[in-house]
Parts: C-alpha cells; sequence; structure tokens
C-alpha cells in the first residue's frame, strides 16, 4: 500500500530558503551551474544526548511528524540524497519525497557502500519505488572494481548504476586505513549532473564530514528531538584533529520549532 503525501506548510519553507540550494536555473552557462562541486547540505535527526539511533543497525524514530514533512520537503529541493550503506542495510529506505506537491522533483539515491555490503535486491524499496515511478533508481559509490554482474545488470535495468572510485589513504594505523574520498565522490556526483546533494547519514557519515571534511558542507539542518537514547547508541561525535578546540561551530543559525521538535539551521565555521 501507498504511503500517504506529505504536506509542508509554505510559512516553514521560507524560513528554510536562506539554508537551501539554489532553485534549478534554465541558463546552463549561470555560475550556480558550473560549480566544481555540488551543494551539499549535511541533514539528520538527533537525540537530547546526540545520538542518531539505539545501537549500531537498529532502525530508530526520532523525528516527528512535522518534521519528517520538512524532511521530504528537502529532499525535493535536491538532485540527490545520500546515505551510507549500514542506513540502506538497516533501513531499506525509499530514499524519495513524499511531499504532496503536484510536480513533485525525485532525488537520485546515492549509497556510499565502499565493499558492496548492500545485497539489494528487485524487491529493495528504493527499486521498488523506481519501478513504480515514484522514485530513482539508486547509484551506489564504491571501490569495488568489478560489481557482481547480475547486481550492475539489475540497477542498470531500473535506471541506477555503480560509481566506482579510488582509495585514499587516510594515514592512521601502522599500514594505513582505506576511506572514501569526499571531494572526489562529489567531483564526480557533480559531472553527472548533480548539483546539490543532501546527505542523511548514518553515523560514520557525517561524523566523517563533520571533520576534516567539514569544508565540504554548505549547510547543517538538524532536528532535535525531545528524547534521551541513552548510552551505547549511534552519536554524532566527529573526530577531533586537536585537543584544545573544538572540531567546528555553526554560524548564521536559525532556530524553528516544528511540533515536538526543534531544527538547528546554519553553516560550518572555522
Amino acid at each position: 500500500m501507498a504511503e500517504a503525501p506529505l504536506y509542508f506548510p509554505s510559512a516553514e519553507r521560507e524560513r528554510l530558503e536562506p539554508h537551501l540550494p539554489k532553485l534549478a536555473v534554465a541558463d546552463p552557462s549561470s555560475p550556480s551551474c558550473s560549480t566544481a562541486l555540488p551543494f551539499v547540505t549535511l541533514t539528520f535527526a538527533t537525540s537530547l544526548d546526540s545520538a542518531l539511533a539505539l545501537g549500531p543497525g537498529i532502525r530508530t524514530a526520532l523525528s516527528g511528524p512535522e518534521s519528517k514533512a520538512m524532511t521530504h520537503y528537502l529532499r525535493s529541493r535536491h538532485d540527490a540524497i545520500c546515505v551510507g550503506v549500514g542506513t540502506a542495510i538497516a533501513d531499506d529506505p525509499g530514499l524519495n519525497s513524499r511531499l504532496d506537491d503536484a510536480a513533485i522533483h525525485q532525488p537520485r539515491p546515492i549509497i556510499i557502500d565502499p565493499r558492496l555490503r548492500w545485497d539489494f535486491t528487485a524487491q529493495s524499496k528504493v527499486m521498488r519505488l523506481a519501478r513504480e515511478g515514484r522514485g530513482l533508481a539508486p547509484y551506489i559509490v564504491t571501490l569495488e572494481k568489478e560489481p557482481p554482474l547480475h547486481k550492475k545488470e539489475l540497477l542498470e535495468s531500473a535506471g541506477g548504476k555503480f560509481m566506482i572510485l579510488d582509495a585514499a589513504q587516510d594515514g592512521q594505523g601502522e599500514r594505513g586505513q582505506h576511506r572514501l574520498d569526499w571531494r572526489a565522490i562529489l567531483s564526480v556526483m557533480r559531472q553527472e549532473g548533480l548539483r546539490s546533494i543532501m546527505i542523511e547519514g548514518g553515523g560514520k557519515v557525517i561524523n566523517s564530514l563533520l571533520g576534516e571534511d567539514a569544508d565540504l558542507v554548505n549547510s547543517v539542518i538538524v532536528t532535535i528531538a525531545p528524547i534521551w537514547l541513552g548510552q551505547g547508541g549511534v552519536t554524532v561525535s566527529p573526530p577531533r584533529a586537536n585537543v584544545d578546540r573544538p572540531v567546528a561551530r555553526l554560524s548564521d543559525t536559525t532556530w524553528m520549532p516544528l511540533g515536538a521538535d526543534v531544527v538547528l539551521c546554519g553553516r560550518v565555521a572555522w
């Protein structure tokens, strides 16, 4: 059964506007169409103790209906929506917009899956929505050079594809650890014509972007729910390079009550 469409009031839309990418323009020579990287909005829902979920792989509902509608509006204002593989496995997300607008724009789902852990099938929610015309098939970002042929065919038949990148070395540990290069990821997405991307999670993705790659984030929109999840949860706590300095802070902030939740908008300040 199809999920009910969501409504997000125009007054709240106007308050969010300064924190969102500009609407698409017809002139491809416009500066907003020629930037090297897409506009990046980092958005997530958190508890009062900065937790995203009760634990790894545990689907945890935090947002109220009003802020949930906001999330679907934000999706409609971006060319792509990105989550990590842990979120894809735990939630089987649709990664579409259910806003009630007549001509809704659907974002391109992006799954960050370095080692192809996500065992998607034709019945995965995002694939079903693509077949039904209520969403788009995902692009999967991976480091694996040869994805399974049957997965490649399934993905491409729905309009999606694998995006294969090289690994970067972060220099940690005796042998170094492989990580995805966010600048390379965003550059490839921009080459695909994606001018804006909304990054929703999960914890590893959010913490990595708020760490050394925070300069790539244009806007941060956080929904704060009036609940404590307690110890042991998946938390937002980016790595700190300097022991005597905070990682970053938000400037140009806007606080917006939505139902029982509060939404904080701002940009990363150094």
